[in-house]
């Protein structure tokens, strides 16, 4: 019989490798948001953003980026590869999220059909919106309801 799920479980780490243009307005972007930086992780070519205690942002530059693929660096402008999406506590630390990235450089991210006012699958509230950095990666925050959790 395997082990509970409990456990079993542990805190993995999730390092989010994104190319970049210029890694300085990626650095004022994402510590405009209130993230900081690993600075030993840090170099002219690379910038290691800590999200939280188990997440980091690792912005390559392409050059960088570049010596990890064999397949040529995608243009978060022209194609999307992913969507990367984080958990917010509540609506209004959505919102102030949202703010943050506009005044940091982002944009507003807009899809064929607004998700901003959702519903989980028993009916709990559930609230979202997105934005993108400033080489065009999306990043969605989410806020849901606790009984959605």
């Amino acid at each position: 019989m395997p082990p509970a799920e409990e456990d079993t479980a542990m805190d993995r780490m999730i390092f989010v490798n994104l190319p970049v243009r210029d890694l300085a307005a990626t650095r004022r972007f994402y510590t405009g948001l209130g993230f900081g930086v690993n600075e030993t992780y840090s170099d002219d070519h690379c910038l290691c953003v800590v999200v939280s205690p188990t997440i980091f942002v690792m912005a390559l530059d392409h050059t960088r980026f570049a010596d990890f693929v064999t397949t040529p660096v995608a243009d978060p402008r022209a194609t999307t590869q992913l969507i990367s999406c984080l958990s917010m506590e509540t609506r209004e630390e959505a919102d102030a999220f949202v703010a943050a990235a506009l005044a940091h450089g982002g944009a507003r991210h807009t899809y064929p059909v607004q998700p901003t006012e959702l519903t989980g699958p028993e009916g709990e509230e559930m609230y979202g919106a997105a934005v993108t950095d400033p080489d065009g990666h999306i990043w969605e925050v989410l806020y849901m309801a606790p009984a959605a959790a």
